[in-house]
């Protein structure tokens, strides 16, 4: 089963699968790969950082599941494609991916679950976008892209999350993963 952790910039994805990640370790994280640069305290492996040329190389050669530009900054994202030659692996996969790449995925992968992660209130956003070290015009950019998020995010999510309290909102999420666990049939012996 395919996991879309979905939401606008700045509110909070990467801290609620990390804490997700925690209580549920046996589900497999997809790293994506971005042309823009390591923040400041970044980790090196929360992605997988190339440069424009190598990533539209590995796009050219169908590697990549989703993949989108950003408007608010021109860096290119995308989730590597789920198995050898495209074909999905077994198990769980989490993908931690912005909205339009959701679409791409639901496109491909109709089963896929989307848990679309909205902030508390705006302000809130606009905090959590400042306090990680954005610039004021990324900000605004990033604000006005979370609003048309936020608009048609909940409508296309199978389930939407408020990331008011990240413990909280990553046992929700994990709550969701487990009611959808329990409705699988389970495997037959020919399987």
């Amino acid at each position: 089963m395919i996991y879309i952790i979905s939401g606008p910039g700045g509110v909070g994805k990467g801290t609620v699968v990390g804490r997700l990640l925690q209580r549920r370790p046996e589900i497999a994280l997809s790293r994506s790969w971005t042309t823009r640069p390591r923040r400041a305290g970044e980790a090196e492996d929360a992605y997988v950082f190339v440069d424009r040329e190598r990533f539209l190389a590995h796009r050219d050669h169908g590697g990549f599941l989703e993949w989108n530009e950003l408007p608010t900054n021109g860096h290119l994202y995308g989730t590597p494609d789920i198995g050898a030659g495209g074909g999905e692996q077994p198990g769980d996969h989490l993908l931690e991916i912005e909205l339009n790449g959701a679409r791409q995925v639901k496109a491909r992968y109709p089963d896929a679950v989307l848990i679309f992660i909205v902030p508390p209130s705006v302000a809130e956003l606009e905090e959590r976008l400042r306090g990680r070290g954005d610039d004021a015009e990324s900000v605004t950019k990033r604000l006005r892209l979370g609003a048309d998020e936020m608009r048609t995010g909940p409508a296309l999510a199978d389930h939407v999350v408020v990331n008011d309290d990240v413990e909280r909102a990553a046992g929700e999420v994990a709550d969701i993963i487990s009611g959808r666990r329990s409705r699988r049939p389970e495997p037959t012996a020919d399987q």
